[in-house]
């Protein structure tokens, strides 16, 4: 039985008929991640030997019939922004290399309470800054599609796992497109959800306003189960919003038949690779043979929002990490002579290029005298954007875009070019900016062999929405059942699917 490649509802009938047990699923999952890992580097700290222990004794609750979450053995991995208690949560970044968190998250005591298993900490962008997974502190993740090319980021480490079958889903963040891009790039789904439907207590903050926790799975049918357990009200996280309680998994399968769907041209427009534009194309008119409204309209915040992010961001990173002194706690170098000192080399020593690079960035723009001109002016942008989707959402049930202008780039391709790098989350910064949900499925492969993703975004708390479409269109493509990932750096061709290449 291929134990890896199901789906994690899947592996909960299998558990259900007693075809499983949850120690054979998770030694599938240990020997899967000793193969692979070695060439895809997604894991930060692994935590097989507690993952094993958990599953023999959750197998034991289940032969005694002890009344148990149907979730419980299921195993997830764990983007390392979540604080997680007893274990190493590093950002990915030398500050923060030996902190050990004394709390669990508010995310992690909700997998805890449904006896989810961890098998570790997932690599990452260092502090959730980047859209490769290459400023890591302590690796680069590799694409599964492709060991040349980037996976994507900051969740970069989530997006890969799940794409090569190490972990059936797991958790990340979302910044300015951290879940959503990896995703598209890896093949897998992802969602970000509401700004304030799952609390972030506990996930270490990279700009306070923008960031959410979110989830990668590998059908859309397991997004809204994982969402099920992460969403809810928090006391503990003031952001954290009250709307009851949802069982997103009852929208899937529903008819999205007269459901309208809006197109911004300025999405799919200039800077959008062709086969990426073609591939987005093919797959508006699959939603218009399912019988959804499809409209072209005018969404022009893109090139907005892609500024006033960077700037916002900057700004919130910049006093986010500001407590990173050498003295409260994380790294602390041993060459200084004075609390200057200690202050400057400690942080010079701990951050790497691209921290520093925001930080420097971020305190330039609240500085006096350039305040008002960058960072207020980007807040009066903020609310344009707002209105705009405002606006849109009065018309349409869902926006749908290309998830990324490009597929994924060869390592080192871009990490030395910023600028390059940033404008990797111009289809998906806008998503952040609002505080809107917004979901990446695949739609298909280019001539390289390397995924596509659609990017489906909708209203403040209606993820039901964009679950509903999302699976409909899942079901007319089937893209896992067409596409594998090989694990070569070799790429392949656009018509020489599943049955002619290297089982995964």
């Amino acid at each position: 039985m291929d134990i890896i490649g199901l789906t994690v509802h899947e592996l909960q009938e299998k558990l259900q008929k007693k075809e499983l047990t949850v120690t054979q699923i998770i030694e599938a999952y240990i020997k899967r991640i000793n193969e692979k890992e070695p060439e895809i580097n997604a894991f930060i700290t692994l935590q097989l030997e507690e993952a094993l222990e958990k599953a023999k004794k959750i197998d034991r609750e289940i032969v005694n019939d002890i009344n148990i979450s149907p979730f419980a053995g299921i195993p997830i991995g764990i983007k390392d922004i979540i604080c997680t208690k007893g274990v190493r949560t590093t950002c990915a970044s030398k500050m923060l290399e030996d902190f050990i968190s004394p709390y669990d998250a508010t995310v992690i005591e909700k997998i805890n309470e449904k006896k989810l298993i961890s098998l570790g900490k997932l690599n990452m962008d260092e502090f959730a800054m980047g859209s490769s997974t290459e400023y890591s502190y302590f690796k680069k993740t590799k694409n599964p599609w492709d060991l040349d090319r980037i996976p994507g980021g900051s969740s970069g480490g989530s997006a890969a796992a799940v794409a090569a079958d190490m972990v059936p889903w797991a958790l990340g963040t979302d910044t300015g497109g951290s879940i959503r891009q990896p995703a598209a790039l890896c093949g897998v789904v992802g969602l970000k959800p509401t700004y304030g439907l799952v609390s972030r207590y506990g996930v270490i903050a990279f700009a306070s306003s923008l960031d959410q926790v979110g989830v990668f799975t590998k059908d859309v049918k397991d997004c809204a189960n994982l969402l099920n357990i992460i969403a809810g009200h928090d006391k503990k996280d003031t952001t954290s919003a009250d709307i009851g309680f949802k069982d997103y998994s009852k929208s899937i399968g529903k008819d999205i038949k007269g459901i309208k769907i809006g197109i911004p041209k300025q999405f799919y427009g200039e800077g959008i690779n062709e086969e990426v534009k073609q591939c987005f194309l093919k797959a508006v008119e699959e939603y218009k043979k399912l019988g959804a409204e499809v409209e072209e309209f005018s969404l022009d915040v893109e090139k907005l929002s892609l500024a006033t992010y960077y700037i916002i961001a900057c700004a919130e990173a910049s006093s986010n990490l500001g407590r990173y002194d050498g003295i409260r706690y994380g790294y602390r170098t041993k060459n200084y002579n004075n609390i200057r000192e200690l202050y400057r080399n400690s942080r010079s020593e701990a951050f790497g290029s691209e921290v520093k690079r925001r930080i420097i960035l971020g305190t330039y723009v609240l500085s006096s005298g350039y305040y008002d001109a960058y960072y207020k002016k980007a807040q009066q942008v903020r609310t344009l954007v707002i209105n705009k989707f405002n606006e849109a959402f009065k018309k349409y049930d869902v926006i749908l875009t290309p998830t990324t202008p490009t597929t994924a780039f060869k390592i080192g391709e871009k990490s030395k070019n910023p600028l390059q790098m940033y404008l990797a989350d111009i289809c998906t910064v806008s998503v952040n900016i609002a505080g809107l949900p917004g979901m990446s499925i695949p739609c298909g492969i280019d001539s390289k062999g390397l995924p596509i993703g659609i990017q489906l975004i909708g209203n403040k708390f209606c993820e039901e929405t964009i679950l509903k479409v999302a699976y409909a269109y899942e079901q007319i493509v089937k893209f896992r059942e067409n596409y594998r990932p090989t694990f070569k750096k070799e790429n392949i061709s656009k018509d020489n699917k599943t049955k002619n290449r290297e089982e995964v």
